[in-house]
C-alpha cells in the first residue's frame, strides 16, 4: 500500500473533470442567447456522467456560478498591494468594461436564478472571489470595510445599471465608485 506523502498531484482526474465541465459551460453560455444552460448539454459536451455534475454543482446556476469565478478570477483578479485606491481603481475600470462586452452578464442572472431557486450554497462557488476582496482589504490595512461593501458599493450599481442596458462609462464611473468605496471607510 502507498504511503501519502502530502503532497498533492497538480492536476489528476479531479481537476480535468472540473476542466472539462467549465471549458463546456463556458461554450454553451457563448451559444445562449438568455444566459442559461442545461447541465444534461454540459454533461453530453464535456463528457462527464450528469451524475457527477449534480454532485458537484448540484444546479446549473451553481455550476455557471463556479465557471465564472474561476474565470474571473484568472482573466481579472483583484490586486492586493496595499494601496486600496489604486487596487480599487484597477479592478473596478476592467469589470466596467468587461460589463459593456456581450455575454458578461451570466453570472449575474445566474446568482439572481440562483436566489430564486433557493441555492444555499452560493457562497461555495461565489467564495474565491470573496477571498480576492478580503486579501485586498486585509493588504491595505482597512479594518472598517467589508466584501460586502464592495458588493453593496460597486457590484451592485454596475450589474444593475448592466443589466439596464445602460452599462456604467469606466472612464468616468471607475472613478466615482471607488471614491464612494472610500468615502464609506473614512466615515467609519
Amino acid at each position: 500500500m502507498a504511503q501519502a506523502t502530502g503532497v498533492t498531484r497538480p492536476g489528476g482526474r479531479t481537476a480535468r473533470t472540473r476542466d472539462a465541465v467549465h471549458a463546456a459551460t463556458r461554450e454553451l453560455l457563448a451559444e445562449s442567447t438568455d444566459g442559461t444552460i442545461d447541465v444534461a448539454a454540459v454533461a453530453a459536451r464535456s463528457g462527464v456522467h450528469i451524475a457527477t455534475i449534480y454532485r458537484r454543482w448540484r444546479t446549473a446556476e451553481g455550476l455557471i456560478i463556479d465557471t465564472v469565478v474561476e474565470e474571473l478570477g484568472e482573466r481579472s483578479p483583484v490586486p492586493a498591494t496595499g494601496d486600496l485606491r489604486a487596487d480599487m481603481l484597477v479592478w473596478v475600470t476592467k469589470l466596467l468594461t468587461d460589463l459593456r462586452s456581450p455575454n458578461q452578464m451570466a453570472f449575474f442572472k445566474a446568482m439572481a436564478r440562483a436566489g430564486e431557486n433557493g441555492l444555499s450554497d452560493i457562497g461555495q462557488f461565489a467564495g474565491p472571489r470573496v477571498r480576492q476582496f478580503e486579501a485586498t482589504l486585509e493588504a491595505s490595512g482597512s479594518t472598517t470595510l467589508a466584501w460586502l461593501d464592495i458588493f453593496e458599493l460597486i457590484l451592485a450599481p454596475a450589474y444593475i445599471r448592466a443589466l439596464m442596458s445602460i452599462p456604467l462609462d469606466p472612464d468616468t464611473d471607475a472613478e466615482r465608485l471607488v471614491a464612494n468605496l472610500l468615502a464609506v471607510r473614512d466615515a467609519r
